[in-house]
């Protein structure tokens, strides 16, 4: 990494920028006509990207252009994970069902982490060169992105498949009870082999931030999502249909959903599934995200702006830059799941046990708080990717000060989001905690769920804020090329609060039963919110940069196309870089 950048063409602008105007000012030569200032810069907007807006109206604008899809993709991933809930808890009245499915996807996701926490810098190294202008360059970093998933996925993940089964069976895990053991492995061995599409997805999701077109993302997450609903209709119940639930609200939407469905699922002769259904569901949803945006990004328009397609070759030179940067965010995603999956799996049953209670019921109560927790920090992730995106746009261009006031900017809504996710919590939290319970579950049973889980609802409410400060900062820092720090605070911290904190309350205080490891956990965000807000007001971050003088990345930064084309300029560039402009401004074009 530098601190320097040697711009190209005139002025510090893309080259191919100047050669429009060229172009453009010739023509109306030979029509007599003479270039004026306002269409020459019309002309350099459709391929230049915008200027960050200096005013407060620039600021909001961008912030919401930007920040809304991605708030949007965020809140349909917790909104889809509520509704697989709300399913697979329908397959049974027992409630280990929804333990299962949450032990599957919180051991995959851990065996994902590391790749995922890697290549998200990617929408780093793309937002700093398109401030830069010269957002070719990324390219290059999405196709080793990908190169990097596939590997990942080949070396670590395919052998899992036939570990899970005596991993979940040990007694240290799950196998003092068969029959969470056995849904556990059968949800998580499918989730596992689908887990391409999400590795390879999610670096083409963060090109896709980097260059500001959310947009794309929002739409792909969406078509995975209803896909998701459909499978999983389709495959849980089979032609008998999701059980309707008896509730004046949700009762004539489930009907609406599901009648139709289960008549499909009866002509095509499918059995109910179960948990294998949801799974395959998951899987599909997964595959949807991935070739959207996998088919936009090679796209005749994509490949001819911005080189996607000759960028597609291995680069060390690309390698060696996301690991060095994205390591610590890597493992620093690794070691938040293996915490908290330590606190779900492992600490919440044992501090059930030590009340004398089923330990089924405080992982199952604990899944159904978290998920609540996801509706609340998933969209504040959303802003953190956003804000990930402005600071480094911002940082490639030279100016940390524009950096610092999109931060503020985005600290301010995280704060009033969560903030009244708070309230919600301390105000409704029998009623959050019911709606993810089975009907027919035992009313003794019931009671012991919401008392169990009211105490867990109170402890997250007491730390959102906190939460609102790590995820908006984790996002501001990384964009800058800030990792390794927060790496090295988040590791300390959660090992300290959560498995070490969680045991002592659980060993010297076993009264307070699950809630012991909950209040370390609790202390272990609020650790990380101080800790990155005293990163931040630092200014280290200040300092750094991604973008390098001379890259070899196998793209020509002056053609956008690879190291072996020509020197022709791009004939007559459309305005629009893809087909949803409908749906939210395009910033790139330098029209808010």
């Amino acid at each position: 990494m530098t601190d320097t950048h040697e711009t190209q063409g005139v002025g510090g602008r893309d080259e191919r920028v100047d050669r429009v105007d060229s172009m453009d000012q010739h023509a109306q030569q030979a029509q007599g006509t003479p270039a004026s200032p306002g269409q020459s810069e019309t002309a350099s907007a459709e391929l230049a990207p915008a200027e960050i807006g200096l005013s407060s109206d620039g600021a909001i604008k961008e912030m919401l252009t930007i920040a809304i899809p991605s708030v949007a993709t965020m809140t349909s991933y917790t909104i889809m994970a509520m509704v697989d809930k709300f399913m697979v808890k329908e397959i049974g009245e027992e409630p280990v069902y929804i333990a299962a499915q949450s032990n599957g996807s919180m051991f995959v996701w851990m065996f994902m982490a590391f790749l995922l926490g890697m290549t998200g810098v990617i929408n780093s190294f793309v937002s700093q060169n398109l401030g830069a202008k010269t957002p070719e360059r990324g390219a290059a970093y999405v196709w080793n992105g990908l190169w990097m998933s596939l590997a990942y996925f080949v070396l670590l993940m395919v052998p899992m498949y036939w570990v899970l089964p005596g991993l979940f069976g040990l007694d240290a895990m799950f196998g003092k009870d068969p029959q969470l053991a056995s849904l556990s492995t059968e949800y998580a061995q499918i989730v596992l082999l689908g887990g391409i599409f999400v590795l390879t997805a999610r670096s083409l999701h963060h090109y896709f931030y980097g260059m500001h077109r959310p947009n794309v993302v929002l739409v792909s997450a969406l078509v995975g999502n209803i896909t998701n609903v459909i499978v999983n209709l389709l495959l849980i119940f089979g032609e008998q249909g999701m059980p309707i639930p008896d509730h004046a609200a949700l009762g004539p939407i489930v009907s609406a959903l599901t009648q139709p469905i289960a008549s499909l699922a009866g002509v095509l002769g499918i059995e109910a599934m179960g948990m294998r259904g949801a799974a395959i569901g998951t899987v599909l949803g997964g595959m949807g995200e991935f070739i959207i945006p996998f088919v936009l990004f090679v796209s005749p328009r994509y490949a001819r702006l911005f080189g996607t397609r000759k960028a597609w070759r291995v680069s060390v030179k690309c390698l060696r830059d996301l690991v060095k940067v994205g390591f610590a965010p890597g493992f620093m995603f690794l070691n938040e799941m293996v915490c908290w999956t330590i606190l779900m799996v492992k600490l919440v049953p044992m501090g059930g046990e030590r009340v004398g209670d089923d330990p089924v019921l405080h992982n199952t109560v604990g899944w159904i708080a978290l998920q609540y927790m996801h509706l609340s920090f998933m969209p504040a992730v959303g802003i953190s990717i956003a804000t990930q995106a402005m600071v480094g746009k911002a940082m490639g261009m030279g100016r940390p000060d524009i950096a610092v006031a999109r931060t503020m900017l985005a600290l301010k809504l995280t704060l009033g989001y969560m903030g009244f996710c708070a309230l919600c919590f301390v105000i409704f939290p029998k009623q959050l905690l019911g709606l993810l319970i089975n009907e027919q579950t035992p009313a003794e049973e019931v009671a012991r769920l919401i008392e169990i889980g009211v105490p867990i609802m109170i402890a997250a409410a007491v730390f959102q804020l906190f939460d609102a400060v790590a995820i908006t900062l984790t996002g501001s820092l990384r964009g800058a090329g800030d990792t390794t720090w927060p790496g090295v605070a988040t590791v300390i911290l959660s090992w300290v609060c959560i498995p070490g904190l969680g045991l002592l309350l659980i060993y010297t205080m076993p009264e307070l039963g699950s809630i012991g490891p909950w209040i370390g956990a609790s202390l272990y965000i609020i650790g990380l919110g101080l800790a990155l807000g005293f990163r931040f007001k630092m200014g280290k971050w200040k300092t750094m940069s991604l973008v390098e003088n001379g890259t070899d990345t196998g793209v020509d930064s002056d053609t956008g196309s690879g190291s072996d084309s020509g020197d022709e300029p791009p004939a007559d560039p459309p305005v629009d870089l893809d087909p949803f402009d409908n749906v939210m401004p395009d910033p790139t074009t330098g029209r808010l």
